[in-house]
């Protein structure tokens, strides 16, 4: 089986993750706080976010696409709502890969709690978004 996946929804997915993390990460919000915590020292040039900007947008593709099809399988298993299964399935795998790897690589890593809370709980929000997305948006 071959998921049906909406790719005009996982674009928006896609744009939806790079707004949330302009918007949590700026110093007004919490990027002060993230850039003290993870020793990051800006270089004041804006040409040094092109790579990690387009990285992210590449990633967050990948992420919105895999999470489309992961929701597709889902109803196309369970059945009944496309919506639900998408927002489920979304917080499923946040929880599964994404929380319960950051948190075991910041341990690692001896990051501070609360850098790891910030970036688990960014995740949180940008999956469930793009979940939300998709889930009105199926293939």
């Amino acid at each position: 089986m071959i998921p049906e996946i909406n790719y005009w929804a996982v674009a928006a997915a896609t744009v939806s993750s790079m707004v949330i993390g302009s918007i949590w990460y700026t110093p007004k919000v919490f990027g002060n706080y993230w850039m003290k915590a993870a020793g990051v020292t800006p270089s004041g040039r804006g040409a040094d976010a092109i790579r990690p900007i387009a990285i992210t947008v590449v990633v967050s593709f990948i992420t919105a696409w895999v999470l489309a099809g992961a929701g597709y399988i889902s109803w196309d298993f369970y059945g009944g709502s496309f919506f639900v299964n998408v927002v489920v399935t979304g917080i499923i795998l946040w929880a599964g890969f994404t929380a319960a790897r950051f948190i075991t690589h910041d341990a690692f890593d001896g990051r501070p709690a609360g850098l790891t809370v910030l970036n688990v709980a960014h995740e949180f929000v940008t999956i469930v978004v793009m979940s939300l997305i998709i889930g009105v948006w199926p293939g």
